[in-house]
């Protein structure tokens, strides 16, 4: 049986006065949810959402982290430093790191083992472009960066792992891919998750999906028999719709 992770990315959003007022109505409405329930605010915020969260059935996630322990990186955040602010998961690989921060398959790779060795669990983003899909590349480009997401994690790191598939062309622009688009590309990464690793773990890998989801789309996503959970972006800034996803989600359980 997967376990449901439900997850909100605000992006770079929130002061921490807002993020103490966001985390909090999500902390009281979700409070005899059983799924898997993350928040990532920014790093300005990690702070105030961990004293929030602690002791709830909310965990904290960063939204981006760096390889290296510690040393002259400036601007970056260690893994070290996210477990001291009180985080157990980190987002890897959005597309809007790769897309501004030209972040490749091998820094996400680096980034993603980076955390799994400090004890974080990680959600590591993959998907393809419209263009890309236009050009009936979607499986070459989900398999490239799944396969270069994965180099050198061993099966026993899978269970504090899980792919989010976003696919960039539904990423806050108010598209979102059917449900049987994202059943098709999740089964797709279960597939090749499966020929990395077996069959047995495939079947226990948790497959997220992110592109604009909304509380009055999270149940038709959620019954499709791949789709474990959802990243979400901005519908995650306002608690009434958070809390909403998040029991849609867990009703579809």
């Amino acid at each position: 049986m997967r376990r449901t992770l439900i997850a909100g990315n605000w992006k770079m959003n929130c002061t921490r006065a807002e993020a103490a007022q966001l985390a909090q109505g999500v902390v009281s409405g979700v409070a005899d949810a059983s799924v898997d329930i993350v928040m990532c605010p920014p790093f300005t915020a990690l702070e105030t959402v961990s004293s929030i969260v602690s002791g709830t059935n909310v965990s904290l996630g960063a939204q981006d982290i760096f390889w290296e322990s510690s040393g002259a990186y400036t601007g970056e955040i260690s893994p070290e430093m996210l477990v001291d602010a009180g985080c157990s998961y980190a987002i890897v690989g959005h597309s809007e790191r790769r897309q501004y921060m030209g972040e490749t398959d091998d820094m996400v790779n680096r980034k993603a083992r980076a955390a799994l060795a400090a004890g974080l669990k990680v959600m590591m983003c993959v998907g393809e472009t419209l263009e890309e899909r236009e050009a009936i590349k979607m499986d070459e480009i989900v398999k490239r960066e799944v396969v270069n997401g994965l180099a050198q994690i061993d099966a026993g790191q899978l269970e504090k792992l899980s792919i989010a598939y976003e696919p960039i062309w539904a990423i806050g622009t108010g598209k979102t891919a059917t449900p049987q688009q994202a059943n098709e590309a999740h089964e797709f990464i279960r597939g090749i998750v499966e020929n990395l690793y077996g069959g047995e773990i495939a079947e226990t890998f948790v497959i997220q999906y992110g592109g604009s989801v909304k509380p009055d789309n999270t149940a038709d996503l959620m019954a499709q028999p791949h789709v474990d959970g959802a990243l979400v972006g901005g519908a995650s800034l306002k608690p009434d719709s958070f809390v909403q996803i998040v029991e849609a989600a867990q009703a579809g359980v």
